[in-house]
């Protein structure tokens, strides 16, 4: 290819590539589309301003994209000339797309509308959504996650046709963009709440629609509870988090995402205090413990977020006691230490320090000398842990040394050793 000469007026005067997709500015000047829409972002000092200017001539440029031009004769000499050359290793240049704009998603916006169009508008604007990041802004910026928010809850109004709710959930969730506009959307809007809630709890015709529409569901419910008003989030009722532990409960039945996306809601959920007894009184504490100890290799994302849930629930005592009463509660947070992570050590020493405080009856003391967690603490000090995690460590094998001094596994020293 370096013994080919390649026309001066191929090559974008950014990139000083050859054009794929060569657009004619308002200065005058053609460069290849891909690299002066870089420039226009790159140069965007001030929010406030319209303008940049143009590489070459300096003049002002206007920020929208849609005042490039498409140089559609240039391309096709491009094109023309790479066919000719393709022996010398010259590789083709594919036609490209019309760039999206506004205009046309305002259109696909107004036939959401029409009823016949209804579906195939979804699907277009999911294809759309897709395809790259330009166009999830795009859309955006034309008003769709509106659209999509106010889709869903016609949809849980009438409550009699559910034709495109999975189309429309995967569409807000992938172009979901926290702006201010998006925020005052949803953060009080508690409809939407009960219109999600309402999907997850629909029985649509086939197993394979009803997952993915309520995998959407969770998804977008993750995100909307992340910018909820704390008002909205102490109005959550117990059916709430009831639907969500059965979504821990099923598992087996949808995607990990959407088991993760719940435990990220329950977890968003947590600072309100009341929200942690209705999560504890629906059961969560069990589902968690069930959850891990199914996991034949632990997942580090998935593991780290139950455990970040148990520390909330084990902050109060009936949290506490439904780890405590679950046969292999004790066991199963032992069994991660040292193994998963050192944010996972640290919640698993946390909710340790809790029980150890708060809860620890002489059966509680035996069973975590029996299931090997005193051994654990143990390996934490002796391990090449962080100085913070030794320290959460010997806080709780001192907290009853009196009790567990006497096992094998506990040497003096490591009780009295590099006290810190």
């Amino acid at each position: 290819m370096d013994e080919v000469e390649i026309p001066q007026y191929f090559l974008c005067p950014i990139s000083l590539q050859i054009m794929k997709d060569p657009v004619t500015t308002t200065s005058g000047i053609t460069y290849d589309r891909e690299s002066i829409e870089q420039w226009l972002s790159a140069t965007v000092k001030d929010a406030k301003t319209t303008e940049t200017t143009c590489p070459v001539t300096k003049q002002p440029l206007p920020m929208d994209t849609e005042y490039l031009t498409p140089n559609h004769t240039l391309r096709r000499l491009i094109q023309a000339w790479c066919v000719a050359n393709a022996n010398n290793g010259i590789d083709q240049i594919p036609t490209p797309k019309s760039p999206l704009n506004k205009s046309h998603i305002f259109k696909l916006i107004r036939n959401l509308n029409v009823p016949k169009l209804h579906l195939k508008v979804l699907k277009t604007m999911e294809e759309i959504a897709e395809e790259s990041e330009k166009n999830r802004t795009c859309m955006v910026e034309a008003g769709a996650i509106k659209a999509m928010v106010l889709m869903v809850l016609r949809c849980f109004r009438e409550r009699k046709s559910t034709s495109g709710l999975g189309e429309g959930l995967k569409i807000l969730h992938l172009i979901w963009i926290p702006t201010v506009e998006a925020k005052e959307l949803v953060k009080d809007n508690f409809e939407l709440i009960e219109s999600i809630l309402w999907v997850l709890r629909l029985d649509m015709d086939g197993d394979d629609k009803n997952v993915l529409v309520k995998t959407h569901a969770l998804l977008v419910l993750k995100l909307v509870i992340e910018v909820m008003s704390s008002s909205l989030l102490e109005r959550l009722k117990l059916d709430f988090f009831h639907e969500m532990v059965k979504v821990l409960r099923e598992r087996n039945k949808i995607p990990q995402q959407a088991t993760k996306a719940a435990l990220q809601v329950l977890i968003e959920a947590c600072p309100c205090g009341r929200n942690r007894m209705k999560i504890v009184e629906a059961g969560t504490v069990f589902e968690l413990v069930e959850l891990e100890l199914e996991l034949k290799k632990p997942e580090k994302h998935t593991t780290e977020l139950i455990f970040g849930l148990l520390v909330h629930l084990c902050a109060c005592a009936d949290g506490r006691a439904q780890l405590l009463k679950h046969a292999g509660g004790i066991a199963m947070v032992a069994k991660r230490i040292l193994r998963v992570s050192p944010v996972t050590d640290d919640r698993a020493l946390h909710i340790f320090t809790l029980v150890s405080k708060f809860s620890a009856t002489n059966e509680v003391l035996m069973e975590m000398l029996r299931v090997g967690a005193v051994s654990k603490l143990c390996m934490v000090l002796q391990a090449d842990s962080d100085t913070y995690l030794k320290g959460k460590a010997r806080e709780v094998l001192r907290l009853h040394s009196n009790v567990w001094n006497k096992s094998p596994c506990i040497a003096v020293y490591l009780l009295t050793k590099d006290p810190r």
